[in-house]
This record gives C-alpha cells, structure tokens and sequence, in this order.
C-alpha cells in the first residue's frame, strides 16, 4: 500500500496552504486529496463572474434542512467543490476580521491564537500592495489589492456613509476595522487568485507532492485510535493509502464534520443510530455552526453603473457597532455592490445597486450531521438563522439605516426606486416579515469541529483531534467563534499556523526565510482536559479570580496552578 508522510483531505482555502507549506522540506512527500475537478472553469479566473460559479459543476450546492425561523425555507449553502476550494468560487474579499475575536479564542482556552499571536501568520500569506507595515506584508503567495476600476457609485456609498458620522477607514484589515472604505481582495493582475493559484500552482512540479482530483474520501482508517491512513473513491474504485506520520482535514465547516462522523468520531448515539462503529466519543463534532445571516436593501439605478470584470460584486462596506460601543467588534457589516441582488419575487429591470445587511455576531447556533452511513450522501444542515429574536431587530435596524444612507444626497445621481424590502414596506411589523421572508447567508460556515479543551471541543489549541493520535483538522471549522467579517482570510491564516504546529511536531524543517519573525517557532501545547462538571465546580469556587485556559487555571497574579482531569 502506498504510503505518505501527510495526507491533507481537502485542496481549499487551507489545505493548500498545508500542502504548499510541508513540501517546502523536500524530504516530506504529501499526498493531497481534492474531490473536486481542476480550477480549468474559466469564470473561475473572472471576478465578476463569481455569482455564475454559484450552483455550478464546481460547487457542492449543498442546502439546510427547512429553517423554522425562516418560513421553513432551505437555505443555499455554496462550497467549492474544485481546487481552491471556496476560495475559487466567493467573492474575493480579505477581511482579517477584528482583533478581539481573536483575544477571544484565547480566553476561551486556546492559548497562541490571541490577535498578537495570528497577526504574524496573516502577513507571513500576504503580497499587500499597500506595501509592508506592522499590519501588512509584502513577501506572501496571496495578492491582496484594491480595487482596480471601482464604480463611481460604490464610492458615493463611501462618501454618504462619511457624511452620516461614520469614519472613512481606507484599511478595515489595519489599525482598526470600524469605519466605511473599499474593500480589499485577492486579485491578482486582474484575475481571481484563490489558494489554488497562489498556493498550489506554483509548487506542482514538486517531486515530493501528489495530488489527486476527483477524490473523494470516505472514510479515515484507524488501528485503535491512531490514524493510519483514509480510503478515497476515485473514478468508481475504492482505494486505501497509509500515512506516517498525519492526516490533517481541511474538507471545510460541512464536510469536515462529516467525515469525522462517517469514521467514528462524534456523538455516540448520532453514530449508532446509523450502525457506524465508534472510534472515539467527541459529541461537539458537528456543533456549534456558526454562519453570518444577511439580508438585502436594493434600489433601481437611473443610468449604467458600469462595472468592470476586475471587480467583484461586493466593492464597498460599512462596520459599525450599533450601540456605538467602540470598545467591541463591530456587529453589523454592510456589503455594497453596483449590481441587483434581489430576493426571488421583487421585480426590477437589472439595473441598480445592493447592499447586504450582515449580523457579524449572531446569537444563534446550528449544527451538521449525518444523513446515512453513505458518503455520497450530503449532510445535514441546520443554520437556525434567527432563532433570537434581537438578531431580528438587528437586522431591520440595518434595513433603516441603508435606507437612510441611499438617500443622501451622494445617491442623487443614481437612485431610482427602492426593489427591496420595497417602499410599501415601512412598518417595523412589515420589516421583520421582510426579514425572515428573504434572510439568506452569506456563506461563512464556521465552527463545527471547534478548538478548545472544553468538552464539546473537537480539537486541541494544536488542532489535534482530542481522543485519537495523528489527526488533524485544519479549516474554518475549528473556529470557536465566528470572525467580525468575510472568513476566507482566517481559514488561510489557520493553514499557515496548523503548517507550523505539524512542522513543529514532525521535526521538519523550517526555512529561513519563511520563518514567522519576532515570534519564533511555535512550542507544543500540553493539553488536559477538564470535565464539564470540573470547570463549571472550578467557576464557582471563584469566578473573578480565575480563568480557565488549557486545562490550567491562570490566576489574576498571573501564576498558574496546574488541574489534572
């Protein structure tokens, strides 16, 4: 049986980045799996084509079971299914997020993922063509750029928002995030430059790396509870590869969860249920889903907007704290484009301009689980989207705004009428139907094999799957908590630290002149997990003294008194 040191299940935002980074040591040979085709689409290179990548041969087009908060609809649910992941099919942007989502994983119970410590792995992927600063780099794979031919009324969205009070913030990705400004993206001489092209392209000639498209995996092997390799399905044969020393998943927020489940990793009854032999309990796989509700606020224009090929659809954005609160992330973002985004229903003549109204940090919580044993099988997804029902008000709070903001005196030129929620919509009453009548996602799947030593957790800080040894998961599903903003920028500096912690503890070497500066090479983590009834008896002995991180109690003085589980 063929063997490698490291298989990475998944050529997305982050599996590339994995791949790109092990392979840098020649004597490391990995083996890469991507289920879907080669990035060869042409639209996939075009930036204003990205809404027809939707529901295409490259996207998984996965929907939710019915959503009882939104009228019982299924909700749209894209991933890329080809390589690159969803970093070939979204729309572009880079949005680091703020830098207290991060300060937050780490008092969650994640030391080393503090804004501090993830800010050197941001620059480390970055070609900025802002030029280096403390915030940005200039040495990555990934071109990240401005705008090249913005439309004139994407700016006049800058401009209102200005004169409303909001501060213009020509970098939402620097010193802060708050703020109106153009957005950036990765873009490359006017192409899309997904993970694939930045990442994976550069580096296929490498002796040391397969990669096989097409290949879908169904299931990881164990002996015990140590991995030793996957069996992957590829053009109708069912083929079985060992590995030495890792596999590490990055199959996304939907299907990472699910191919855990499928190998006997998760909740036990879930997995007996469907008569799958359990290797490890971890209840937590498949929780916790966290996504960004959005809805739209559209008008008609009065003459062409002209859009470029160059640009995405989304050019223009807006966070802001709506009680002001300039101590915390921003909780809503707003996504401005020169096209129509309208609900299914409201006419118009295709002419005209969106914004999206998005909640940054919504209350409610979904989950992924299995729908059979089978492989091929799509999972099930439950978003929960507007569960409470302050995510509502939130949301037509933002709906007033918008309409506030295209009335001014900037959107003279351009405005025509108001397609959605439409002008017959102005009661509060009127609006929350509006809301759950047309709220969609925006496609940020987050969170469904979280980080953390908690016991719902389903990896270590390390991204060490907890219970089993040589498995990792490395994407946005180990994201405790869901970043202020677009997630594709965080799952790739997620595979730019994983790739560090697995060299750390394989004993690859680094190069020089890729090493993170000022932070050094990370150190390996010891993990001891607490028991829920442990950590809840351990809060109530003296919640203001202590915090719980990493199976240590820290105190406020800063000593640390060790807790065996």
């Amino acid at each position: 049986m063929t063997q490698y040191d490291y298989i990475v299940i998944g050529a997305g935002s982050a599996g590339c980045v994995v791949a790109n980074r092990l392979t840098e040591d020649s004597e490391t040979t990995v083996l890469l799996l991507e289920a879907g085709n080669p990035d060869t689409k042409p639209e996939i290179q075009i930036p204003a084509e990205c809404l027809s990548l939707l529901g295409s041969e490259v996207d998984w087009a996965y929907f939710s079971e019915p959503e009882p908060y939104l009228n019982d609809r299924q909700i749209f649910c894209p991933r890329g299914k080809v390589l690159g992941g969803s970093s070939s099919i979204n729309f572009m942007i880079y949005m680091r997020g703020n830098h207290h989502d991060y300060d937050h994983w780490q008092s969650l119970g994640n030391p080393g993922w503090s804004y501090h410590d993830v800010l050197p792995y941001f620059k480390k992927s970055e070609h900025q063509q802002h030029g280096a600063s403390e915030y940005h780099g200039v040495d990555g794979e990934l071109s990240v750029t401005d705008l090249i031919a913005p439309a004139v009324v994407s700016q006049r969205f800058v401009d209102a928002a200005v004169a409303m009070g909001y501060p213009h913030n020509s970098d939402a990705n620097g010193i802060q995030q708050s703020g109106a400004g153009l957005y950036q993206l990765t873009i490359k001489d006017g192409k899309r430059h997904s993970t694939a092209a930045a990442f994976l392209l550069p580096i296929l000639q490498r002796p040391n790396l397969t990669v096989i498209t097409k290949a879908l995996v169904t299931r990881l092997l164990f002996e015990d509870t140590r991995t030793v390799g996957v069996e992957y399905l590829h053009e109708g044969t069912l083929h079985q590869v060992r590995v030495n020393q890792e596999v590490i998943l990055s199959a996304g927020a939907f299907d990472s969860p699910k191919l855990l489940m499928l190998s006997g990793i998760g909740n036990a009854e879930h997995l007996q249920a469907l008569g799958i032999p359990i290797v490890v309990e971890l209840p937590g796989v498949g929780q916790n889903l966290q996504d960004h509700p959005v809805v739209p606020v559209v008008y008609e224009a009065t003459k062409d907007l002209h859009t470029a090929s160059s640009s995405s659809i989304a050019e223009a954005s807006l966070f802001l704290h709506t009680q002001g609160n300039v101590d915390a992330a921003p909780d809503l973002q707003f996504l401005f484009g020169p096209i129509v985004f309208a609900p299914p229903g409201y006419a118009h003549s295709g002419l005209g301009f969106t914004s999206l109204v998005c909640l940054t940090h919504p209350q409610n919580i979904g989950s992924v689980s299995l729908r059979s044993s089978n492989p091929q099988d799509t999972p099930m997804i439950r978003l929960n989207f507007l569960q409470s029902e302050a995510d509502v008000q939130k949301l037509v709070a933002g709906i007033k705004l918008m309409r506030d903001l295209f009335h001014a005196s900037a959107f003279d030129e351009f405005r025509g009428e108001e397609v959605a929620p439409g002008k017959d919509k102005q009661s509060d009453e009127a609006l929350v139907a509006y809301v759950r009548e047309v709220c969609n996602t925006v496609y940020h799947p987050v969170g469904t094999c979280k980080m953390g030593t908690d016991p719902m957790a389903v990896v270590d800080p390390e991204l060490r799957v907890h219970g089993v040894e040589g498995l990792r998961v490395v994407d946005a599903s180990i994201m405790p908590t869901i970043t202020t903003g677009n997630t594709n920028a965080p799952t790739i500096m997620i595979g730019e630290k994983a790739a560090d912690l697995i060299k750390a503890a394989g004993g690859i070497s680094q190069p020089t002149s890729l090493a993170i500066a000022r932070s050094g090479a990370p150190k390996a983590i010891a993990t001891t997990r607490l028991t829920l009834d442990e950590y809840r008896a351990m809060e109530e002995t003296n919640p203001e003294r202590h915090e719980y991180r990493n199976g240590e109690i820290i105190t406020m003085s800063g000593r640390s008194e060790s807790h065996s589980a």
